[in-house]
């Protein structure tokens, strides 16, 4: 029955797609489908939010505002553990680091997410954040938008470039629901996911961005995930603040992301024993919270009483359910403690085997950040007095920027969000001294590091986007007729007349690569038959003038031909086993074609 059913499912999509190629262009359908996407990523963002706002209210509803709760030390690392189970039991399959995963894709697997991408982060960011996991639901949001585009596109067998645009649409379509803010999810895809835009990409994707906006208003109603009243504009003499303010978050970017890194290593070591993993992460996580609950989930609530704030008992109301509550003497040490300690809240939940982003992190730090900033500005009378929950937000804008290498992103979002546009000025001011301090020591963004690291990063350089889409192992000729190094002479000149190369490699008994021979180079003695007895294999041969290793990049590759100016260089392992050949020609000729067709409208 089960697959009777499949039969006809495939046979009615099949149907469906045909009629599609015949009756509608691929242009007309890809704009069908932006609206689609935006549609179904605001449909999962409301369904994300609403996972995490049901459980949060069941867990702590009826929590005292102005004392501590032990239950703190519990939930975080129960969400964890039932996260690890979903993942391993339900999902089998990593879904980690949303938007790595999306440029994982773009960059080395033609824009292919797998079809349960499409609500398994969903599900699992939900149990993490909802029962206090410290990470944020834009990430998973991201993938799952990414994820419809993808399998959309599969669907309806779209080719690369517009199954690019497509994972390119819901992706920005996530970012524009969650935080109705369109213009942000559009530079996003741009700056984030380095999508190139061209006139004929730009329309799907503010097709997606506005779709999702407008369903996500529908869903939600008009309400902000930021509550931000504008009441002191910005003033010229606020601009040296304003400069040091981003330098500042460009620091703590930098702090945020190689703590974010050293302790993703260390967990990554703990991956053989996940019960170890998860107690030790979990009690980290939950210590905390405890501590700081702040921490608790996303923590927007606490970016909104800094942003809503106007004196000291109003902002003092962030250290409620805590051990500092109502001693408002300790507001800058608590605040300064919760920015330091978030970025390890972040590590330990993902590390222990829950699932979220640090998106929401990102806005968290910054706006805690710019509050202390400005709170310390003041205090200490450095200059002209300064608005804190001016600063506050735009120090969200400058986390952003820092971390995802993302100006633009940072000052659309922020602006869109909170409506204040008025800021635009400090906003710039802001993002643009923070993305000019993180880029003396980071180049690249949060997301893209890892890739970067392995080569594996697409980037708007059409040379080096070219080198990373192309495979090492598709190069690889495995058509060659290998020798021993003990055969003589006079067999040399048969074993020569077989093969359909210039070059016959030289393999011993465990078929490791100890030298090549060169047709090119026997030529003034391979007709003198009275040498025939006098030499063997081993004294003809040469090096190659340089060898490949599998996993190596293809810049390297390029740059070894380039040096060498080899035909072909051979492949090995770690061991030194041959493992084939790559030419010269066949990887030019690739990669002149993977060119002309990004360069194709």
């Amino acid at each position: 029955m089960d697959e009777e059913l499949t039969g006809y499912k495939q046979g009615w999509m099949a149907k469906l797609v045909a009629w599609q190629k015949e009756h509608i262009s691929d242009k007309q359908m890809t704009l069908i489908l932006a609206f689609l996407i935006g549609l179904l990523a605001s449909v999962a963002g409301f369904f994300l939010h609403a996972i995490v706002h049901e459980i949060q209210f069941l867990l702590t509803s009826g929590f005292e505002q102005g004392t501590y709760n032990l239950l703190f030390l519990l939930f975080p690392i129960v969400g964890i553990y039932l996260t690890s189970l979903f993942i391993k039991y339900v999902v089998r399959d990593n879904i980690s680091h949303g938007i790595t995963r999306v440029l994982y894709a773009i960059s080395t697997k033609n824009s292919r997410l797998k079809g349960h991408n499409c609500w398994s982060s969903v599900v699992a960011s939900g149990i993490t954040i909802g029962f206090g996991g410290s990470v944020g639901a834009e990430a998973p949001i991201v993938l799952t938008g990414s994820a419809i585009g993808s399998n959309l596109g599969q669907i309806f067998r779209m080719d690369k470039k517009t199954m690019m645009l497509l994972v390119g649409c819901g992706a920005s379509a996530a970012i524009a629901g969650v935080f109705k803010a369109p213009i942000a999810g559009l530079v996003f895809t741009l700056e984030v996911l380095m999508v190139d835009l061209s006139m004929a990409s730009l329309l799907p994707i503010l097709i997606s961005c506005v779709t999702a906006t407008c369903f996500t208003y529908i869903f939600s109603g008009d309400s902000s995930l930021f509550d931000f009243t504008l009441t002191n504009p910005w003033e010229l003499d606020r601009t040296p603040a304003c400069i040091l303010l981003g330098v500042f978050c460009g620091l703590v970017s930098l702090y945020f992301m190689r703590t974010m890194s050293i302790c993703e290593g260390f967990f990554g070591k703990l991956s053989q024993y996940p019960y170890a993993k998860l107690l030790f992460g979990g009690l980290i996580l939950s210590t905390l919270i405890f501590f700081f609950p702040s921490l608790y989930g996303e923590g927007y609530s606490a970016v909104n009483i800094l942003l809503k704030g106007s004196n000291e008992a109003e902002w003092g109301q962030v250290m409620n359910r805590s051990l500092f509550s109502g001693q408002d003497n300790l507001l800058i040490f608590y605040i300064a403690l919760v920015t330091f300690t978030k970025v390890f809240a972040t590590s330990a939940t993902n590390g222990s085997g829950g699932c979220g982003g640090t998106f929401a992190p990102s806005l968290f730090i910054g706006g805690f950040a710019g509050f202390l900033f400005a709170r310390l500005w003041n205090v200490y009378q450095v200059g002209v007095h300064v608005p804190e929950q001016n600063f506050a937000l735009m120090g969200m804008a400058g986390l952003i920027t820092g971390v995802m290498h993302a100006p633009l992103t940072g000052i659309f979002l922020i602006a869109e969000l909170t409506g204040g546009y008025q800021l635009f000025m400090p906003l710039m001011i802001v993002c643009i001294s923070s993305l000019l301090t993180i880029s003396i020591f980071e180049s690249h963004s949060i997301y893209a590091l890892r890739l970067a690291r392995e080569g594996k990063l697409l980037t708007h350089h059409v040379d080096r986007s070219a080198l990373t889409l192309m495979s090492m192992q598709s190069m690889v000729e495995k058509d060659y007729h290998a020798i021993s190094p003990d055969l003589p002479m006079s067999k040399l000149v048969s074993e020569i007349s077989r093969s359909n190369n210039n070059f016959l490699p030289v393999l011993n008994d465990a078929g490791v690569l100890e030298g090549v021979i060169d047709i090119t180079r026997l030529r003034h003695i391979i007709f003198r038959t009275e040498l025939y007895n006098h030499f063997k294999v081993s004294q003809l041969m040469i090096q190659p003038s340089a060898t490949l290793s599998e996993n190596e990049p293809m810049d390297e590759v390029m740059a070894k031909f380039d040096k060498t100016d080899a035909a072909q260089l051979p492949v090995v392992d770690v061991n030194g086993i041959l493992k084939g050949y790559i030419s010269r020609t066949k990887i030019y000729e690739v990669y002149r074609q993977i060119v002309a067709d990004m360069s194709a409208e």
